[in-house]
């Protein structure tokens, strides 16, 4: 008795919607106010002189840094806040080996030697959670028996769960080797089996060795791959 009425007591002194919103656009004013851009070499780290790497350091990633990594990625936006981006984090010898089997011979040098690496996958069920990550409206019925079209949403979502992970990685000091070479259907089998998760791609993560890096690609221009209307 005493359980629910604490638990009630508790309700009554949450926020209220309009107190909680108050306070996001404060947060945002506030964080303005401190920073309201990155300086051109903070660009540079993460993205705009950076590269995928494809051998390492013998230095390992922490378990400690690896739970901040995601900590960071989860605040990421996703569709309805929907977060369907699942995470493994390849670590241990025995898991690497497993992970062995699913990859294509020029990625397992590259996923082997990493001091981790990472399995992007997505629930095709994310939905279900929508009324603890979305409570503002019941969004459910746009997904359940909707299978198609809920794993399109999972797909594009985890995906951008993936870039927020590579470049969070790169803004903590570490960095990033993307891959798409490996069957899908064997890793799901080693690691989700009698699930509803997907692998979409990996990502191996460390510190990068330098020495393996080749020149910059070209990229398209402006005028090749946008127009604005």
């Amino acid at each position: 008795m005493n359980f629910i009425k604490q638990n009630s007591e508790e309700r009554m002194n949450e926020p209220s919607l309009e107190e909680k919103k108050a306070k996001a656009q404060q947060d945002i004013r506030d964080l303005r106010s401190k920073i309201n851009s990155l300086d051109e070499n903070s660009i540079d780290l993460i993205i705009g002189k950076a590269r995928t790497h494809y051998a390492w350091q013998n230095r390992e990633v922490s378990d400690e840094m690896v739970k901040k990594l995601y900590e960071v990625v989860a605040q990421g936006s996703t569709h309805f806040n929907s977060q369907p981006g699942r995470f493994v984090f390849i670590k241990s010898s025995e898991a690497k080996k497993r992970l062995e089997t699913g990859l294509k011979p020029a990625n397992v040098k590259k996923a082997m030697t990493a001091p981790l690496t990472v399995i992007i996958a997505y629930d095709t069920k994310f939905w279900e959670k929508l009324p603890e990550l979305f409570p503002l409206d019941d969004k459910t019925g746009m997904f359940r028996d909707k299978e198609a079209f809920a794993e399109k949403i999972a797909f594009r979502n985890s995906t951008l769960q993936g870039a927020y992970l590579m470049l969070t990685a790169r803004a903590m000091g570490l960095d990033a080797g993307p891959m798409s070479g490996f069957e899908p259907n064997i890793i799901d089998e080693e690691f989700f089996p009698n699930s509803t998760f997907k692998c979409n791609f990996l990502c191996n993560i460390g510190f990068g060795d330098e020495s393996a890096i080749f020149h910059k690609l070209p990229r398209l221009s402006f005028d090749e791959a946008c127009r604005i209307v």
